[in-house]
């Protein structure tokens, strides 16, 4: 049925980690096609049908690890520590610019109402707390012409999100103007296409490499990582920055 193998990351008897590849849905959506694959139904089916619990999501551009639980009192525990800010999420991700060696971002996030997800809801939404600290790891400049410039720049940044709102990290690079590689929403068009004319990438450059939390059952730390794909390790490679991955 499926096209896409999952990559279990980590599994017991409360919760599973996986591996999502970009482009692929956390949950099913009504602007897809009916059918189309997501992560959820992948789940359930290897599970033989029992019912999963998303704690969390990825956009479907981001890859990297995220946690299901696989009972109402795992979900419940992880919820309320993701609703606290106790679950540390690290993303790396490349950004157009020399980005900042270090850097806080604490800008507030405004969101369009959905008339169908809320019909009856307000449209007057006040703008959502959002915090995301990040350094710098490494850069690279290509001698490419974008633009009147001769070259490009580019920087790959390790990212913590302080908060988990939708699209927190693609908005708030774009905020300092260091927008993520191949972003279509909030990203330039001509950095997407260098990556696309030059080395093949035709998505996101972000993603979830790891996630730490205690165990919503047994209280025990828990680490997870995730590999980035062949895909991202050769660009990675590429640019000098095996030492990354």
């Amino acid at each position: 049925m499926n096209n896409i193998a999952l990559e279990i990351l980590y599994e017991d008897e409360d919760i599973i980690a996986v591996n999502k590849p970009a482009g692929l849905l956390t949950h099913p959506s009504w602007l897809t096609a009916k059918g189309t694959e997501n992560l959820a139904s992948m789940l359930k089916e290897y599970l033989n049908g029992a019912v999963v619990h998303t704690v969390h999501r990825l956009d479907r551009a981001t890859s990297g690890v995220i946690v299901v639980a696989k009972n109402k009192i795992a979900a419940q525990r992880l919820s309320q520590d993701f609703a606290m800010h106790n679950i540390e999420k690290t993303y790396l991700c490349v950004v157009r610019g020399y980005a900042p060696e270090v850097g806080h971002i604490d800008h507030a996030l405004k969101y369009k109402h959905d008339k169908k997800a809320e019909p009856f809801a307000s449209t007057d939404k006040e703008a959502q707390s959002a915090v995301t600290d990040y350094k710098r790891l490494a850069c690279v400049e290509l001698p490419i012409s974008v633009g009147k410039w001769p070259s490009a720049r580019y920087s790959l940044l390790q990212a913590k999100p302080q908060t988990g709102r939708k699209h927190q990290l693609r908005r708030h690079f774009k905020h300092i103007l260091c927008p993520i590689v191949g972003d279509t929403n909030y990203g330039e068009g001509r950095h997407n296409k260098l990556f696309r004319d030059h080395f093949a990438i035709n998505r996101l450059l972000l993603m979830a490499t790891s996630i730490e939390f205690k165990h919503p059952i047994s209280n025990q730390l828990i680490s997870i990582q995730a590999p980035l794909s062949i895909q991202v390790t050769d660009l990675f490679h590429r640019f000098g920055w095996a030492e990354f991955i």
